[in-house]
């Protein structure tokens, strides 16, 4: 193909049954490491900077992520397993950081900077060497984005977090102001500019490729059953350091129910972790921010969960905003997916999502004087509530696809 012409065809995606490797595994597991230790972050009474800075890290954590989770969905086979593996290890960095990012100290800061600036510069160089453009998430081969980050190396607190924002906001603004053509366009430009110096060797024409939408899924749904297992993880851990009483007995259950309920919407009643959303309603672009979104929530509530620990007696104020907010979030994603439904029946809006986001708010708001165990089970019954709902009306009304 000529690069007068890239980007005609758009490369299908093979039809073979494909699942998650060991690598995508390891990949996985090493960055829902650091999405735990930006979730502590939020532990003892994290304020709005406080939970500020932890949307930030995350968004920061979670682009570096998906930009390889689509290089090896497109790959498949042809993955470079030194190329994951080097993503791996700037990540692992990256989350190593956090702790120092936190307490301001400059050297961890600038640390994590260039650890994701030179992962996004090899996510970006393997996607050229693949001569492929994604359509999907067109940031995931852009390094414009990158910019602010590096010039945050020689910048101090608080202009640095503000870079590192920027950054983020202009791979947004990539992501769904920017097609997949134009970028085409542009690298083909750029390219036979760089042809005509001399010793240059022209390069073969760019194609445009599309993610491999059944194993993204599986990739995407892996993630979030792991964010929900590190929040089973963080209650286990914050148990170990208190007395054993029949307050914390009634907690450990009552917040296992409250995740069990979270892992059944996302899996029984949902797609790819995202509660009711069906398979295929949604493009790719419109999808993974709502996964993000998604794991953000549910990394907070793992975080929530496991200061909670700590205050049987009454929750401070911080983390019950924090807790109450994070499953209200969780369930914004309801109501999103809404939008995505063919059959966009009212009834069911205002009988799910409407309450599942509003009764959370309501009882941060006021239920300052409500005992913590009080307030967990509350939010056990919120989460049940979707479950039950679709249980009686399928009784109801056989056949009914909620």
């Amino acid at each position: 193909m000529s690069d007068d012409s890239a980007g005609a065809a758009v490369r299908a995606p093979s039809e073979e049954d494909r699942h998650a490797s060991w690598l995508e595994l390891f990949f996985d597991l090493v960055a829902v490491a650091g999405v735990a230790q930006i979730a502590r972050l939020l532990h003892g009474t994290p304020g709005p900077a406080d939970v500020g800075f932890y949307v930030l890290l995350f968004l920061a954590f979670w682009t570096a992520w998906i930009c390889f989770t689509l290089y090896a969905n497109v790959a498949d086979a042809g993955t470079h397993t030194r190329t994951v593996l080097f993503a791996m290890f700037g990540m692992a960095v990256m989350a190593a950081a956090v702790p120092g990012v936190h307490e301001g100290d400059d050297q961890h800061a600038r640390v994590f900077a260039l650890a994701y600036v030179l992962t996004r510069v090899l996510a970006n160089r393997a996607w050229q060497h693949r001569r492929q453009v994604l359509v999907d998430w067109p940031a995931a081969q852009m390094s414009f984005g990158v910019t602010p980050w590096i010039v945050s190396l020689w910048v101090h607190e608080p202009a640095r977090q503000w870079l590192w924002a920027l950054g983020i906001v202009l791979d947004l603004y990539v992501t769904f102001a920017v097609s997949a053509r134009d970028v085409v366009r542009h690298r083909a430009a750029r390219e036979r500019r760089e042809s005509r110096r001399p010793g240059r060797v022209r390069a073969g024409g760019l194609s445009l490729a599309r993610s491999q939408a059944d194993h993204l899924s599986e990739r995407l749904g892996l993630f979030v059953i792991i964010v929900l297992g590190e929040g089973v993880a963080q209650v286990i851990e914050a148990a170990a350091d208190v007395p054993w009483e029949r307050k914390l007995y009634g907690f450990s259950v009552a917040a296992f129910a409250l995740l069990t309920a979270v892992w059944a919407l996302s899996f029984r009643h949902g797609y790819a972790g995202v509660p009711h959303l069906a398979a295929g309603v949604l493009p790719a672009r419109a999808a993974l921010p709502l996964h993000c979104f998604l794991a953000g929530c549910l990394a907070a509530l793992a975080a929530a969960l496991g200061a909670a620990v700590e205050h049987l007696e009454t929750l401070p104020n911080a983390t019950r905003w924090l807790l109450c907010s994070a499953l209200a979030g969780y369930f914004l994603l309801s109501g999103l997916a809404w939008l995505g439904r063919a059959n966009r029946e009212r009834r069911w809006l205002l009988c799910v999502p409407v309450p599942c986001c509003a009764l959370p708010l309501l009882l941060a708001g006021f239920g300052a004087r409500l005992s913590t165990l009080t307030v967990v089970w509350l939010l056990v019954l919120v989460a049940l509530w979707p479950i039950l709902f679709e249980r009686r009306r399928a009784r109801l009304m056989p056949g009914s696809d909620g």
